[in-house]
């Protein structure tokens, strides 16, 4: 975590400036041939929105604009629009003492996290939650405030906000409340994602949010993909006007929107029509442990020798390029040994009056390192001694790049917090479970489940794992020797899933050919997406 003392001046304002070709396409679909609209822009910096308004000529009757910084709020009243007013103020403080309503609230909120935020920010940022019924916590960044806040300023009914936001509004877990909120308050949303990387040297994904009331009942949701910024003149908002996906007030993720019609209702309805249950119903996945310090607590063979530490070392499996088989065996983790990885976790006992001199001379080492006043180490009773020493029966990759892997433990190691503790329920078949996972609509469920980071990466939490679908039957184990072979083979994936889908979903379950291919392609076309990025395209 960043103190807040090391934070630059563009981190703690949150600002990244908006390309031209994304404030023009985001006025222009705000306004969209009306003349009388009265707009808002939350968090103006230098004021490009009021720039391209100007330059662009476009109707309007009012634009009032905030603006944090007071350097910032002077670059954008030196622009001199015309019928429009720029405050150095807070965008919350404002929110909650306006009456002012807008037709259109537009702009660039910034990304700054809580712990950034001064107290009197944080209290109405919360202020803004408590309003919209929703409730605060310290995770959630000031973008979703924003939102929020721009909201409510509209007028009874009617009026649209036009956000640029980071892509993890789609699939985090601070934003899933927010996601339902926008889901009941708007009754048309269109979200507009790029292949390309929008902010040069920045792996942040972003999107655009276009959001609208219009009185009616019906709430609809639409995603559009396009290559760069500069393709976004070729958008026609008339397709903008109507969003054609149902909402599904159920899902507490967005990647679902990224699917057509056919493939969206193929998952909301797969798992009542086969009971197929999912992960969570089978084992409790847990995060590995924290160590405080990977670097001190996880050593190679030759810091053992060094050290003496043989009698303080448990085997450990540390990283997912440590394991390229769906089980890991002991003969594996000696192998990772004898590479000289860091296959070996310090696993200190309470109190240090008996440890042998080696030991001793390791702790002092690391005291040296300062690693004991690292914050996970400097609230421990002893700061070298790891707490939550369990082994699990699998690992689940916490980070994956083609896929997420689940692997039977059957080395009794050890991890560290970089993959997942897979703990099964009594009378679960560890072989059963982990040959059960490798199947199509599985896979597309990680993906679902999951959140994609820049570089590709896909991460699921413990929580997330516990939410795909899993169709388990304990007959799935005969699979489990086959499926460790191809991988330790290198197979591709698709070769495996050809294998394991025939007898998981269509043996096990009764799906289709035709059910089992739409699995196949909704996995594909998400985890390719999410390839894709990672590749720079």
């Amino acid at each position: 975590m960043q103190l807040i003392t090391e934070a630059s001046a563009e981190k703690l304002r949150g600002g990244f400036y908006t390309p031209e070709p994304i404030a023009d396409f985001l006025l222009r679909w705000g306004i969209n041939g009306q003349d009388d609209a009265q707009i808002l822009e939350p968090s103006c910096g230098d004021g490009i929105f009021l720039k391209r308004l100007r330059d662009l000529k476009l109707p309007y009757q009012s634009v009032t604009a905030m603006e944090l910084v007071e350097m910032e709020a002077q670059k954008a009243r030196g622009l001199h629009l015309d019928r429009s007013r720029v405050f150095n103020d807070d965008f919350h403080s404002f929110c909650n003492r306006t009456a002012q309503r807008f037709d259109l609230v537009v702009g660039n909120p910034p990304y700054i996290r809580y712990q950034f935020f001064d107290p009197q920010q944080q209290v109405a940022a919360e202020d803004i939650f408590i309003r919209a019924g929703l409730t605060y916590s310290r995770l959630t960044n000031a973008w979703v405030s924003f939102v929020v806040g721009s909201s409510l300023l509209l007028k009874e009914g009617r009026g649209k906000i036009a956000f640029v936001l980071p892509a993890e509004i789609l699939q985090v877990s601070f934003a899933k409340q927010l996601r339902a909120f926008l889901a009941h308050y708007f009754n048309k949303i269109n979200i507009i994602s790029f292949e390309r990387l929008v902010f040069e040297g920045v792996q942040q994904e972003v999107v655009l949010l276009l959001c609208e009331r219009d009185g009616t009942k019906d709430h609809r949701i639409e995603h559009l993909e396009v290559k760069d910024v500069n393709h976004l003149g070729k958008l026609d908002f008339a397709s903008l006007r109507s969003p054609q996906k149902k909402i599904d007030f159920k899902s507490n993720k967005w990647t679902f929107y990224f699917l057509d019609q056919r493939e969206i209702d193929f998952l909301e309805h797969v798992a009542a029509d086969f009971e197929i249950p999912t992960l969570g119903k089978f084992a409790n996945v847990e995060v590995g442990i924290t160590t405080g310090s990977n670097s001190f607590f996880t050593i190679g063979k030759d810091t053992v020798k060094e050290y003496n530490l043989m009698d303080y070392v448990q085997p450990l499996v540390g990283r997912s390029v440590q394991v390229d088989s769906a089980v890991f065996t002991s003969a594996d983790w000696r192998a990772n040994r004898d590479d000289g990885v860091r296959a070996h976790l310090v696993a200190f006992p309470n109190g240090g009056s008996k440890l042998k001199a080696g030991a001793k001379r390791y702790i002092s080492f690391g005291e040296e390192m300062n690693i004991h006043e690292g914050y996970k180490c400097g609230v421990r009773d002893h700061w070298y001694v790891v707490p939550s020493l369990k082994i699990s029966d699998a690992l689940f990759i916490r980070r994956s790049h083609l896929y997420p892997r689940l692997i039977v433990n059957r080395a009794i190691a050890y991890t560290t917090d970089t993959m997942h503790r897979v703990f099964v329920h009594n009378g679960v078949s560890i072989d059963a479970l982990v040959a059960s996972y490798y199947n199509s609509l599985s896979l597309a469920f990680a993906e679902v489940c999951g959140r994609s980071y820049g570089g590709g990466v896909l991460e699921l939490m413990p929580n997330e794992a516990e939410r795909i679908l899993l169709p388990y039957s304990r007959s799935n184990q005969e699979l489990l020797p086959r499926i460790d072979q191809l991988l330790r083979g290198g197979e591709d994936i698709r070769t495996i899933l050809r294998v394991t889908d025939k007898v998981v979903l269509k043996r096990g379950f009764g799906l289709s050919a035709q059910e089992i291919a739409t699995a196949q392609g909704i996995w594909q076309k998400l985890s390719q997406r999410r390839l894709q990025r990672g590749a720079g395209r």
